[in-house]
């Protein structure tokens, strides 16, 4: 039976579509569609405009206005960004569209919507049930969640064809099998009978693209489409859904933190903050020259790909305001740096020119160069002397794990293969490459947490592999790890306080509670927290914050060397931005050692000073960190960097598009000989028979690959 869920998400009817029409409203890339704007497209009427929309929720504290008075219009073949920090109101504003806000507790309380010329808040439930999916769809920021795991592919796909488009079985099965098609995913007739434990992340991200393209829609809302998935598939996965919407006329909301997705892909950006529209204007226009604070500060927080560091980022202190109790006036005023007395009135959402708005009391300001580009501060070079603190010399880790379920027998996986690098005291290495490479692997067998198949972990020329596990607790007083998820990390049960001093008591580095209660405050201070924080959870502090306890909570020891793994990734890019410039304080003043494990190249840019680039296991390069951005040798490597977004529409034009293809092979079964040949486009024959041998190809740089 269909489930109620898919009956709510997807109410479909078919209706006729005339695309030659429709796909005449968008134009094959960027600069068509600017062009195409300057010569009346603006003049069109939107295809969805929304006009001083309210959603409340109701909580025990009271309640909380999550949007709170938004207009914005998209016009039929644009693609509309919608940006901001996380709780700016952007998926709350998505789902009042779609009409799918959870009741009873939020509620669509003032404002309009209108789609295709019809208000849809004054639709029934049954009449909204016929618009999703027909003309309108919902891509969900994680496709694990949104299938449902106990149904086959097919019958998710299939579902909402023969429940609202009145198909048989055997032409919406069809019909599935072209919808796989159409999304690239292979040997489509075969994948209908799997489920979604048996795709991959991004398999299962094309099914959801899949399933909302099945009804050909009008409008495609994708909140977040990519957040869970590496840069190559990213890149797949955007790529697909900008030639699907440029190719069947659809028109795009995409909901996103990444500038570079941005700047790569939308037409119109509408910036979020507190729960409204701050700036909205086309998308070149307004990374080229900013008229609001906020999304000034945005786009300085992002580090760039595309550059060498210049020294801090130049980030956005504080955190976004609490909606039970929003502040009078500008809601951006208690962070911004250029405040005035006039900002404690509300500043209107007002028409500033050349299509574009903003709510800023000092626009013109802004426009004349108040805000002008301020280099960021230098900072000063590593401390660490150019001896090395760590050394892997061939490490190995292989697992054994149960294939083909109750009855089945195992596997093995080789998740890292003959891995050599070395860290120098006080520098960074960062370790880069798609989920499954084995980077993380890496970083847990150093710290123990698993043990190498084969292989030397020297610290300081001592073999941890080899050392007692007594000896082994009293050398983690050396080493610690910053984790990527803050909340799972950190006991719910315990106050901060609590959290933070635990290594310092079991390790007995405090002899009371009072000199406990000091060294916690004095570590709290260190990564910019107040001591009073110290008694709340974690559920009480933002994202941001949890980041820092946990840094706080790894300095407790005074470590000499840090694993950091994924620290930034689930942050927003302002909070981002702040922790990353935090760990280049602490590694400046206390000389800290980092690995930094991550997929986020800009990042790993900015913070690292040499770079060792994984797949499938093993090492495909190795550089110091502006020589590999500047001139990758390995095609991995380079095709890792091209799918890489940059936060600038005018340099993304002038960059093709050369998305990796293919699916990361098993690590149950990879390829034979060069690990990456089933997606290199230079890979000959040799390349399928021979495991190329990691070599140093110039001074310091290393590379695997008969081809260089």
């Amino acid at each position: 039976m269909p489930s109620q869920v898919t009956y709510k998400l997807y109410g479909l009817l078919q209706r006729p579509r005339v695309m030659q029409a429709s796909t005449s409203l968008s134009p094959t890339n960027v600069s068509e569609r600017e062009a195409f704007a300057e010569a009346g497209g603006a003049a069109i009427a939107p295809l969805v405009a929304v006009d001083g929309l309210e959603v409340a929720f109701a909580t025990a504290r009271g309640q909380v206005k999550a949007v709170d008075g938004v207009t914005w219009a998209v016009r039929p073949g644009e693609t509309m960004a919608l940006v901001g920090e996380s709780g700016s109101g952007k998926s709350v504003s998505a789902l009042a569209l779609m009409r799918l806000l959870g009741r009873p507790a939020g509620r669509i309380v003032g404002g309009r919507i209108t789609f295709d010329g019809r208000d849809l808040l004054s639709l029934s439930e049954s009449e909204m049930r016929a618009l999703r999916g027909r003309a309108l769809a919902m891509i969900f920021q994680e496709p694990m969640t949104s299938l449902n795991p106990i149904l086959s592919i097919g019958l998710q796909i299939m579902e909402p064809l023969r429940v609202h488009l009145g198909m048989n079985e055997a032409a919406a099965r069809s019909r599935a099998a072209e919808l796989l098609r159409l999304v690239g995913i292979p040997d489509a007739e075969r994948r209908l009978d799997q489920f979604p434990h048996q795709f991959s992340g991004g398999m299962r991200q094309r099914v959801m693209i899949a399933i909302g393209l099945a009804c050909d829609p009008k409008l495609l809302i994708a909140d977040e489409p990519t957040t869970a998935l590496d840069v190559t598939i990213q890149a797949q996965i955007l790529e697909l859904m900008k030639d699907l919407s440029r190719r069947l006329g659809i028109t795009l909301i995409l909901i996103t933190h990444n500038l570079g997705i941005v700047a790569r892909y939308a037409d119109r950006v509408a910036v979020m903050y507190a729960g409204r529209v701050v700036e909205e204007g086309p998308a070149g226009a307004l990374f080229a020259a900013p008229r609001h604070p906020y999304t000034i500060g945005l786009l300085r927080s992002v580090p760039r790909l595309d550059q060498p560091r210049r020294g801090r980022l130049a980030t956005i202190e504080g955190a976004p305001p609490n909606l039970l109790a929003p502040p009078e006036g500008c809601r951006f005023a208690p962070r911004c740096p250029y405040r005035i007395a006039a900002c404690a009135i509300d500043p209107p959402l007002r028409e500033i020119g050349d299509d574009r708005r903003s709510a800023c009391h000092r626009v013109a300001e802004i426009a004349n160069g108040l805000a002008g580009d301020a280099d960021a501060a230098t900072l000063p070079a590593a401390v660490g002397v150019a001896r090395p603190l760590l050394e892997i010399r061939g490490l190995t880790k292989h697992f054994r794990v149960k294939v083909g379920g109750i009855v089945g027998g195992s596997a093995m996986v080789r998740a890292v293969q003959d891995v050599s690098f070395s860290i120098d005291a006080g520098r960074t290495l960062g370790l880069v490459g798609e989920s499954g490479c084995g980077k993380t692997t890496v970083g847990r067998t150093i710290l123990r947490l698993e043990d190498a198949t084969a292989g030397q972990v020297l610290f300081e020329g001592e073999d941890l592999v080899t050392v007692s596990r007594s000896r082994m607790n009293r050398l983690r007083t050396d080493i610690q790890v910053i984790f990527q998820d803050p909340y799972s990390s950190l006991n719910p049960r315990m106050t901060v306080g609590t959290i933070v001093a635990e290594p310092l008591r079991v390790y007995g580095k405090v002899r009371s509670r009072e000199e406990a209660r000091a060294r916690t405050a004095t570590l709290l201070e260190q990564v910019g927290l107040l001591p009073d924080m110290a008694e709340r959870y974690p559920h009480q502090l933002s994202g941001g914050q949890r980041q820092r306890v946990g840094i706080a909570r790894a300095l407790a020891m005074e470590p000499k060397f840090i694993v950091c793994d994924e620290p930034v990734s689930a942050l927003d890019v302002s909070i981002q931005g702040q922790i990353i410039n935090l760990l280049d304080e602490l590694q400046q003043r206390l000389g800290l050692t980092y690995l930094f494990i991550a997929h986020d190249l800009a990042v790993v840019r900015h913070i690292s000073h040499r770079i060792v680039v994984m797949y499938l296991g093993r090492i495909m390069e190795m550089a110091e960190r502006d020589a590999l951005y500047e001139k990758p040798f390995h095609p991995y490597t380079r095709a890792l960097l091209d799918a890489a977004p940059i936060p600038d529409p005018v340099v993304e034009r002038g960059r093709a598009s050369r998305a990796l293809t293919g699916e990361l092979p098993s690590p149950l079964a990879p390829p034979s000989g060069c690990v990456f040949h089933t997606r290199c486009p230079l890979a000959t024959a040799e390349c399928k028979a021979t495991i190329p041998p990691l070599r140093e190809v110039a001074p310091g740089r290393f590379a695997a690959c008969i081809k260089v």
